[in-house]
């Protein structure tokens, strides 16, 4: 590494912000999902509204599923006491039978389905129009309630859309659902019903109860979690105020909003629960060979998520034909070099996961072209139009023929890009290759694996040590744990010096690198003031004058939104300095650099051409988008300056990662790998976290995230070893 000339000095902390809006998960603080959600004009079907139609078809495949299918949890173990409680009460639900007296009162909960070797397919997603806003009459109701309870009425149009048909009355009755509308947290939800219900409000209230239990479950959803473990809820209602936490948990199980668990715990070293005693065992059971288990409550959305993930996991793994078709053969026979032992795998088995850094693609690459060369029908899915570049150069394709075999995971599911889909209604290919598939979430990897037809090969290829997706779950990283099919990890290690730091960090050293033509420079700063000054110096002149890489092509990463050098006070600076205008169009002007989020958790980089009467026009990777004047607050920001969780599928010339003093409780070891890891030419940092840059590669690994993905392969799927 080398230190920048014109900065010299010492580096002292600075202050950035505690919390990011991108993802829970990447300072460990959770915000409302607001500023993720977008939507496209009304005026074209883009790929954001074809996505969501795809996924409002998914949801009512899923509900059809459900009604054709009931039956109980499987058991992994015994429960007691309370848990056991939960449990019966379930069940009962779920056959049908009044609920146990100490279970829960009221409606019975939607039949669950149980798991499924055979899914059936989902259908080919139909063109929707795009969402139509709540009637004027209703939002005008809602305004009213607003107002009678004190709360402002300027998102009334939002609650409205969230609370659907009735949503004033339902207010009325119930103030607490306030809760369901992003941005809002359970206090201003406790001043609104106070103010609506006067003396009978109190924190005992059983609706109180019920909907803040689903708001620290959607809280944990924020934060990549697709579960809690009852405990931890419980403990999450009490800090809340909940005097009852265990009644509020159960009321909102017995209610339907959310679904309780029981999984075996398998991993090594896990605490053992207390045995139950002689009188508690089945009849004919000795209670010698018990397995400890976990009780956890969850969402039902993401618990039928895992459950056709794994479904559809295991219908891949078992839908081979027993004897190998002859182009797999093919393609076999002629693999060579480093990526032959790939193509051999992938040749006899239906879903490979594939490790390794930017260098690595290459072996996907290769695999992709010599099952094209066998007349296979062979496709790869990058999760942003920039990595489908890339991926695409790597197979020399022309404009035409990247269009048909390189796709994004969005416009795939979306039908927008791709092979179409059979008769069936399943992806119309026989091997797709994921790449970033540590980006994919857990309902996103359920629709992939659920469009694929018997006998498909599916390959995740990614790379480890980056941060996990912005949504809920950890696929990738769940698969690799569990060892349920063959992985392939690459040797091809990233060139350079910029290749030898990002390996280093990978394993948890952060070594001293050459850099003999300033690769790497690593900027000391005292304070959060000075970083944002040295960052802009940095992007407007000190890489294009040095290195050659124009501010254009150059993106800042910090790791929060917020705060003296977050990307809100980074993005005014670089605006000023690089585009200064008065922002005529709702705060931006025409050739700002933005940041488009067409549906939550997704962001797409983008430049402002102009505005009029239909929204703000952009243009995202030569797309054209109009985005409508009241979406744009929520859906556009300015994006100079990005988070690591934003920037993650892309890459750049040349990266400026930014760490302020107050940034250390942030760092871990694949923040760091993922920020670093963005730049192809020329990494900068501006560096004011001392000692806790180090640290944090040695010794902060993932955040944890807690997911039921690994009991549902267990269930399902032995590990190969």
């Amino acid at each position: 590494m080398s230190t920048d000339p014109e900065t010299t000095e010492e580096a002292q902390p600075g202050t950035p912000d505690a919390r990011p809006q991108d993802a829970a998960s990447e300072t460990g603080t959770q915000t409302g999902a607001g500023d993720e959600a977008g939507a496209d004009t009304p005026a074209q079907q883009s790929e954001a509204e074809a996505e969501l139609a795809a996924q409002r078809v998914e949801r009512e495949r899923i509900e059809r599923r459900k009604a054709e299918k009931t039956g109980p949890i499987e058991s992994g173990g015994k429960l007691s006491g309370t848990a056991a409680d939960l449990l019966a009460a379930v069940r009962a639900v779920e056959s049908g039978e009044k609920p146990v007296a100490t279970g829960f009162a009221g409606p019975a909960p939607a039949p669950r389905r149980p798991a499924a070797p055979e899914p059936t397919r989902r259908p080919q997603p139909a063109p929707a129009a795009a969402p139509t806003a709540p009637a004027t009459e209703s939002v005008d109701a809602v305004r009213r309630v607003l107002a009678d309870g004190g709360a402002p009425d300027t998102f009334a149009a939002q609650v409205a859309a969230v609370l659907g048909e009735g949503a004033d009355t339902l207010l009325r009755e119930d103030p607490w659902q306030l809760l369901r509308v992003t941005g809002v947290r359970p206090e201003q939800a406790d001043g609104f019903a106070r103010a609506l219900l006067g003396a009978g409000c109190g924190p005992d209230d059983q609706r109180r109860g019920r909907a803040t239990t689903v708001w620290l479950l959607e809280q944990a959803a924020l934060a990549g979690h697709t579960a809690l473990e009852m405990p931890a809820l419980e403990a999450a209602l009490a800090q809340r105020g909940v005097p009852d936490a265990e009644a509020a948990v159960q009321g909102t199980i017995a209610e339907g909003e959310a679904l309780v668990f029981q999984d075996a715990l398998e991993e090594p070293g896990a605490p053992a629960r207390p045995r139950e005693s002689a009188q508690d065992t089945e009849e004919g059971e000795e209670g010698d060979g018990e397995r400890p288990v976990r009780v956890l409550v969850g969402l039902e959305r993401y618990a039928l998520a895992e459950e056709i993930l794994a479904d559809g996991l295991a219908r891949l793994l078992n839908s081979l034909p027993k004897e190998g078709s002859q182009p797999w053969e093919s393609a076999a026979a002629s693999a060579s070099g480093g990526s032959a032992e790939l193509v051999r795998t992938v040749a006899g088995h239906g879903l490979v996961l594939h490790t390794g850094g930017q260098a690595a693609r290459a072996e996907p690459a290769a695999l992709l072209m010599a099952a094209r060369t066998a007349g296979l029908r062979a496709f790869a899915a990058c999760h942003t139009p920039d990595g489908r570049r890339r991926f695409a150069a790597l197979l020399g394709a022309d404009e035409d023929e990247s269009a048909e075999s390189v796709v994004t995971v969005a416009g795939l599911l979306a039908g927008t890009e791709g092979p179409g889909r059979d008769a069936e209604g399943a992806l119309d290919l026989d091997l797709l290759v994921v790449l970033d598939a540590p980006l994919l979430d857990v309902e996103n990897a359920a629709m992939v694996v659920e469009s694929l037809p018997d006998g498909a090969r599916l390959v995740l290829a990614g790379d480890p040590v980056v941060l996990w997706s912005t949504g809920p779950g950890r696929v990738f990283a769940d698969l690799l744990a569990a060892r349920a099919c063959p992985q392939i990890a690459s040797r091809v290690p990233d060139p350079g010096p910029l290749g030898e730091l990002v390996s280093g960090i990978g394993i948890g050293e952060l070594a001293q690198v050459e850099a003999p033509g300033k690769e790497i420079v690593i900027v000391p700063v005292r304070d959060a003031g000075e970083a944002v000054h040295r960052t802009v110096q940095l992007v407007a002149d000190s890489v294009p004058r040095a290195i050659g890489v124009p501010a254009e092509q150059t993106v800042v990463i910090t790791p929060g939104h917020g705060g003296a050098a977050g990307t809100r006070a980074l993005n005014a600076a670089l605006k000023e300095r690089l585009n200064p205008g008065p922002g005529r169009f709702g705060g931006f002007d025409a050739g700002d650099r933005i940041v488009y989020s067409p549906a939550p958790g997704r962001t797409v980089p983008g430049q402002v051409v102009m505005a009029d009467a239909e929204g703000l026009h952009l243009s995202c990777s030569g797309t054209p988008v109009v985005v409508p004047k009241e979406r744009v607050e929520q859906s556009v920001r300015h994006g100079w300056a990005l988070t690591a969780h934003q920037a993650g599928g892309d890459r750049w010339p040349a990266v400026v990662v930014v760490l302020p003093g107050d940034a250390a409780q942030a760092l871990s070891r694949p923040w760091v790998y993922t920020a670093f890891s963005r730049a192809d030419r020329h990494l900068s940092v501006v560096h004011g976290v001392e000692q806790a840059l180090p640290k944090a590669v040695a010794e902060i690994p993932h955040k944890p995230r807690t997911t039921r993905l690994p009991a549902l392969l267990r269930a399902q799927i032995p590990p190969t070893g």
